[in-house]
């Protein structure tokens, strides 16, 4: 029962400063601290973090100086409080996170007025250069079985159609597949054979891709087919 973390919890709050009560105005801890004007801290319990005890340390933020949420730490380690994301929108929020162990210790894992996230700029730059590189927009959102037409298969893609008819080098691709020497040589896919030097052709595997992604799925004017199949 959630009424058993109150205890810990409750003896927490009141190690800090604090004067505790329960369940006042729909909140399931109310703590205030001596002062003019007081610190009112509002904590909500719940036996796992989720999304619910999420929404409601929002909707109490408006009435409290400080929002805490509290939970059970999960047995196996793998709860909401050892996932950097759930942590992340904590601290985007400014609500604290607290995790009560089985003995009744409590441990802070956010707290309300911990820093903002830090970006990520080689993950911005990464997500800025594949928005650029992709050509229409040839992949439903939303989609997580299928493979996406991202900008490098879109490349393969183009290299493959430009080896249906004979062996081609890789320069003469390089108009509209700009990476084509690299996509090449490497042969992610097994779609291409090396002949001889700087000479390529098409493998049955590539044959195949191209009746699978026809030129309408690769420059992104048919998206519905492109992420059709694994």
């Amino acid at each position: 029962m959630e009424t058993a973390l109150y205890p810990p919890v409750k003896l927490f709050l009141e190690a800090a400063g604090y004067a505790v009560k329960g369940e006042i105005g729909g909140c399931d801890i109310v703590a205030l601290c001596d002062g003019e004007p007081p610190v009112l801290v509002v904590c909500e319990l719940k036996l796992t973090f989720n999304l619910e005890l999420i929404l409601q340390a929002v909707d109490r933020a408006s009435s409290a100086d400080e929002v805490w949420i509290a939970a059970r730490v999960s047995a196996k380690g793998k709860g909401r409080e050892s996932d950097r994301r759930f942590r992340d929108l904590c601290r985007r929020l400014g609500v604290g996170m607290l995790a009560v162990a089985e003995n009744g210790t409590v441990d802070i894992i956010v707290s309300p007025d911990a820093p903002m996230p830090r970006k990520n700029p080689r993950r911005r730059s990464r997500l800025v250069a594949e928005h650029r590189r992709r050509k229409g927009d040839p992949a439903l959102g939303g989609g997580t079985r299928a493979p996406i037409m991202t900008a490098y298969r879109q490349q393969a893609l183009a290299c493959a159609a430009a080896l249906q008819n004979g062996h081609v080098r890789p320069r003469d691709i390089k108009p509209f597949a700009p990476d084509a020497a690299k996509i090449l040589i490497h042969n992610v896919y097994g779609w291409f054979d090396r002949v001889e030097r700087g000479i390529y052709a098409l493998t049955q595997s590539g044959v195949e891709a191209l009746r699978r992604w026809p030129p309408a799925d690769i420059d992104g004017t048919n998206p519905a087919n492109s992420n059709t199949g694994a």
